[in-house]
């Protein structure tokens, strides 16, 4: 309190006092032992529950049939004789580029549907102030806790009667009703950090609200459009039930279902093409989070402050 007062006065102890304060709480890790314990070894825990699966998929893909399954003679953590044989197998001997080109055509398809269709509905939410937008949004939120296996017993009824099953489309146009309640909740919440003055600027210079959104909200909104993007795009790639359920045919089947459906034998696991099919499919997502994870943090922020 007194520091403060001599701050405001002029006194500049106040302002050392704040610094000392500040140096002295960093001080903390400045010993060894207080560093391991607080800092590197929650780090490095971390990154090993984090790091084990892939590299646990990728020792998997280059181990030698003998090595897969005999523990006892054979590290399970490391091979000395490494083979590409799974690895080729997955490529040249299955469909696996047309499963990918599969999950690469609808992630992207119903991404970009989900996220035309979020974008105009979390606008409509924050600006137009119609009655009952608050309840509107947090109804649309509520959508997207409900389980997609719920969902995709009704969902499987209407992609039959419609002639969509067992095609490319059945995904496409049902994996918006997933993403776009958390796509349309998180660009609310972002675009209330855009200050309304600029919109009222615009209007009295004559925009219209088209020209509004598509000039001035979405520049502004890039980081909060990369982080929808990154998610529905996951969760595209990644989903299972309605792939498994709507497409039959192998030729159409997306990464996730198609290693496990068609790399399996009965009772038999191919489990170098399995983990090799696994670790080439999530290759994308990470080349995806890598180039655009400060986006995603910085548009998560926004919306949570919101």
């Amino acid at each position: 309190m007194t520091d403060a007062l001599a701050q405001k006065a002029g006194d500049p102890r106040g302002t050392l006092a704040g610094t000392a304060d500040h140096s002295e709480g960093m001080s903390y890790l400045h010993s060894l032992p207080r560093r391991l314990v607080t800092l590197y070894l929650p780090l490095g825990l971390i990154l090993v529950v984090l790091l084990f699966p892939f590299y646990w998929m990728a020792l998997t893909s280059v181990k030698p049939d003998a090595q897969l399954l005999d523990m006892d003679t054979y590290s399970p953590f490391w091979t000395w004789s490494p083979t590409l044989k799974h690895i080729t197998k997955l490529l040249f001997e299955t469909e696996y580029p047309v499963w990918l080109w599969n999950t690469m055509l609808v992630a992207t398809c119903a991404t970009a549907l989900s996220i035309f269709a979020s974008v105009l509905a979390a606008y409509a939410l924050v600006r137009l102030r119609f009655k009952g937008s608050t309840v509107a949004g947090g109804l649309i939120f509520l959508a997207y806790l409900v389980p997609p296996s719920i969902l995709f017993i009704p969902l499987s009824t209407v992609v039959f009667q419609y002639g969509l099953f067992d095609t490319p489309f059945a995904l496409i146009l049902t994996y918006p009703t997933i993403l776009i309640p958390f796509s349309t909740w998180l660009l609310m919440g972002y675009f209330k950090t855009i200050p309304f003055e600029l919109e009222e600027c615009a209007l009295m210079d004559g925009a219209s609200r088209w020209q509004i959104l598509i000039k001035i909200i979405l520049p502004l909104a890039v980081p909060g459009l990369i982080s929808a993007f990154i998610f529905c795009f996951t969760l595209c790639w990644n989903e299972f039930i309605y792939a498994l359920t709507f497409i039959s045919t192998t030729s159409y089947k997306t990464v996730p279902v198609a290693i496990v459906t068609a790399l399996v034998d009965g009772d038999v696991y191919r489990w170098g093409s399995l983990m090799a099919g696994a670790m080439i499919g999530s290759l994308p997502l990470v080349v995806l989070y890598a180039f655009f994870v400060e986006h995603y943090v910085s548009a998560m922020t926004g919306a949570v402050k919101e």
